[in-house]
C-alpha cells in the first residue's frame, strides 16, 4: 500500500503560480511511476503530467506543456507540480497517483494508488 497526500492548492489570480506537493508513505516511493491529474466539475479526470520512477522520463499534456513542471525527490518521498502562468481554465481538483509499472504512465486505469485531491482555483 502507498498513501498519497496532496498539498499546495489554493486560490490564485490568473498569471500566478502554485506548487503542488504529493507526499507518499508506505512502500518504496522510488519504485513507483507517478502522475498528476485534474478534474473539473462535470468533466473527466485527465492526465496532466507523468514521471518515471527515476525521473528520467516525463510527459506533459498539451494543455500544460511549457507552463507546468513535474519533478520528484525520491529521498523525500515527494513529487511536485510547479504551475506557472495559471489560467482560469486550470481551475480543478488536482490529484496525484502512483503506478507500479515502468516508464511514465498515461492511462488513469493503470494507476494503483490515488491521493484525495487538492483544489486549485484560478480567478480572472
Amino acid at each position: 500500500q502507498v498513501q498519497l497526500v496532496e498539498s499546495g492548492g489554493g486560490l490564485v489570480q490568473a498569471g500566478g503560480s502554485l506548487r503542488l506537493s504529493c507526499a507518499a508513505s508506505g512502500r518504496t516511493f522510488s519504485s513507483y511511476a507517478m502522475g498528476w491529474f485534474r478534474q473539473a466539475p462535470g468533466k473527466d479526470r485527465d492526465i496532466l503530467a507523468a514521471i518515471s520512477w527515476s525521473a528520467g522520463s516525463t510527459y506533459y499534456a498539451d494543455s500544460v506543456k511549457g507552463r507546468f513542471t513535474i519533478s520528484r525527490d525520491n529521498a523525500k518521498d515527494t513529487m511536485y507540480l510547479q504551475m506557472n502562468s495559471l489560467k482560469p481554465e486550470d481551475t480543478a481538483v488536482y490529484y496525484c497517483a502512483a503506478s507500479g509499472r515502468s516508464g511514465y504512465i498515461l492511462s488513469r486505469r493503470l494507476y494503483d494508488y490515488w491521493g484525495q485531491g487538492t483544489q486549485v482555483t484560478v480567478s480572472s
